[in-house]
Formats: structure tokens, C-alpha cells, sequence
């Protein structure tokens, strides 16, 4: 592994390398300063990087908080599937599309401070970036549009990721993927942070913002109630595919983010527990979106004809005119001939039927074989 990659995965403060000092202590204090001894220096970067953070966000506000008040968001283009769905690929192609916005990596790990911050401090960042995530061959820079849900761990630390860096309380953390069970002040307060995020971004661009999280696969209620104009594309992938990877990105991403020692050995069942609490509430909820704002399309279409899937999905939407996107669109598909994707073993038969008989509506619902 290279230097930079073993000092990222020691001593890296992950995501939460925007968080400010006020936040961290609290998040700190619900977990009762629980950090194993491998990971204290994480946190010790994490604390460092904290007191600067405190600081430029009061200056942010100071400076700009009357005019991220005062933007309108437009309403944004939300890209919903569970991880490992292809939600990364659908959200990359869309960004080719100059004419909306999306948060970068570098937004979303810096929320309070981007405005100020960016321009200096993310050629750095960039620096200590591995030149593709842990989990599989994407590319991951600076400027790559990035989940805004990561933006949620800096700002309010209550969010389902946050799980990554104290696995001894998913059970709490988990809580925040639909925010159904959550208590209402917790609500409150994400929401907030989620709408003062998105201002930001579109007070920095000015133009209407598409967005990916696959915790908004199960939000549709709740997104509706914030932009009631706001459209949706959602992209599915064979279900038996969307197990293997996910439980792959979990070993592979927790060295960089955690700071509690994982424990694995409950991860089939939360792997299979949580993609169906997911599912349940997006059928639940997915009716309440006008049917002209709804597309749906499947992982295995868009990787064989990228373009002419992504044109479908402008015209049911009714997005700006398709032509003016499709040539640099049809550049970014060029510059990804030879991408590689992981190769998995066969399941094991006795997981392979658990999986079938768990999630059987997705495979109805997307007619993908058992």
C-alpha cells in the first residue's frame, strides 16, 4: 500500500475532517469517549482538524449566512437505490450535465467551510486521496460528486453512516436511514442541516442540484414534503450482486473511517436487514411521486447502453434538451473503456435461498432470476 494510503487509513480523519470542535465533543460524549487504542490517532487528527474547522465556520456564517438564507433551492434531481446499486455511476453520468450542480467530495467532507476553504485547502486534500475508493476501481478526486449524506456526519453527526466509526452503536446510527424511529428534535435538527447543505450549494452554483444518497431511497415522504417539485430516477441492480458488493464495501472502507474496532460477524444479517428495511419503505412510498416525475432504470441497461439510458431518463423527466449534454456525455463513457469491476464467488446455497426468499419482491418487482 502506499505511504499516503497507510497514513490515511492510521491516521486520516475520514469524513469527519470538517466536523467543528462543538460537534466532535458531542459526538464524543454520546459514544462515552469510546475509542480503541489503534484509532487514537485518528482522533487526535480528528480533534486537531476540529478547532480550525470551529473557527472558519463562524466566519462562514458571519459572512454568508443572511445570503444562504435568503437562496432558493430549486427543485433538485434525486438519484435513490441502495448502495451498490450503481448509484455512483448514474449520479457521474448525470454530473456531465454543466447545466445543473451537485456537492463534490470535498463539499461534502467540509461542509461548513467550503466556500472559504475550497480553492486553497482542496489541491491538499486531493494529495492524500488514494487515486480510486477502497471498495472498487471509480476513480475518487476532490472535485468528484460526492453523497451528500457524508455532508450529515460533519453536521450533525446523526446519520446512518456514522456506524463506519463507531460500530459498537449501529444500533442507534442505524436509526437515522429512514428517520422514522428517530426522536423529533433529532429530526428536526437533520433536516435543518440537510436544507442550510443544500442551500449552500446552490447559493455556490445557482442552479438546480441532483443529488444521490442511497439513504433517500427510503425518504420519498419526507423529500416530497421539502420539494414537492422535486423529481426522482432510481436504478436497481440484480439483488445477488447488490450482497456481495455491499458486504465487500464495509471490509473495505471501515479501516478509513473507523474508530471503534469492527466486528464483522453480524454482517450477513445487517447486509440482508437493512437493504429490506429499505425496500420496504421505498414501495411503501414510491406512489406518492407524480408518475412524470418517477424514472426508473436498471444497473444492467445503463452499462450496456449508457447514453441512450440516460436520454430515456431526459425525456420522461422532461429535463433540459438532451443534445447539448451528449457530447461531453458521450466523452465521459470513452474515458471509462478497460474500467474493471470485482469478480465474487458463487454465494454459498444455503445464503444464495435466504437472500431469494428475504428480498423475493425485488426480484418480482425487477424481474431478475432466482
Amino acid at each position: 500500500m502506499p505511504w499516503r494510503e497507510t497514513f490515511s487509513v492510521h491516521f486520516g480523519p475520514g469524513t469527519l475532517a470538517g466536523i467543528t470542535l462543538g460537534r466532535w465533543l458531542r459526538v464524543l460524549r454520546e459514544n462515552h469517549f469510546s475509542i480503541d487504542l489503534p484509532y487514537w490517532g485518528r482522533a487526535a487528527a480528528i480533534t486537531l482538524g476540529a478547532i480550525p474547522n470551529t473557527v472558519l465556520s463562524w466566519y462562514e456564517k458571519l459572512r454568508y449566512a443572511r445570503k444562504i438564507r435568503e437562496t432558493r433551492i430549486a427543485p433538485p434531481l434525486f438519484v435513490l437505490g441502495i448502495w451498490r446499486s450503481g448509484t455512483t455511476h448514474l449520479h457521474n453520468l448525470l454530473s456531465q450535465d454543466a447545466r445543473f450542480a451537485w456537492p463534490t467530495f470535498y463539499q461534502a467532507v467540509y461542509p461548513h467551510a467550503f466556500l472559504t476553504t475550497e480553492k486553497v485547502n482542496a489541491p491538499l486534500v486531493g494529495w492524500f486521496l488514494p487515486e480510486k475508493r477502497p471498495q472498487d476501481n471509480v476513480r475518487l478526486t476532490v472535485q468528484e460528486p460526492q453523497e451528500d449524506e457524508w455532508a450529515l456526519c460533519s453536521l450533525t453527526g446523526r446519520t446512518f453512516l456514522m456506524s463506519l466509526y463507531f460500530p459498537r452503536r449501529a444500533d442507534q446510527y442505524d436509526r437515522y436511514l429512514t428517520l422514522r424511529h428517530v426522536p423529533e428534535e433529532e429530526r428536526a435538527e437533520w433536516l435543518c442541516a440537510f436544507q442550510w447543505f443544500l442551500r449552500k450549494l446552490s447559493y455556490r452554483y445557482g442552479r438546480p442540484l441532483v443529488l444521490k444518497s442511497p439513504g433517500h431511497t427510503c425518504r420519498i415522504r419526507l423529500l416530497l414534503e421539502l420539494f414537492p417539485d422535486a423529481k426522482f430516477v432510481h436504478i436497481h441492480r440484480n439483488p445477488y450482486a447488490v450482497f456481495q458488493s455491499s458486504r465487500r464495501t464495509v471490509l473495505k472502507v471501515s479501516p478509513w473511517s473507523a474508530l471503534q474496532q469492527p466486528d464483522h460477524s453480524d454482517l450477513d444479517d445487517r447486509t440482508i436487514r437493512q437493504y429490506k428495511e429499505v425496500y420496504d419503505v421505498f414501495f411503501e412510498e414510491r406512489g406518492l411521486i407524480p408518475k412524470q416525475h418517477f424514472h426508473e432504470v436498471g444497473f444492467e441497461e445503463l452499462e450496456e447502453d449508457p447514453v441512450g439510458q440516460v436520454r430515456c431518463i431526459y425525456e420522461t423527466l422532461n429535463l433540459p434538451a438532451f443534445q447539448e449534454v451528449e457530447p461531453a456525455l458521450c466523452r465521459y463513457v470513452k474515458s471509462l473503456a478497460g474500467y474493471r469491476k470485482n469478480v465474487f464467488p458463487d454465494l454459498p446455497a444455503d445464503l444464495r435461498q435466504r437472500i431469494t426468499r428475504e428480498w423475493r419482491r425485488c426480484f418480482e418487482e425487477w424481474g431478475y432470476p432466482t
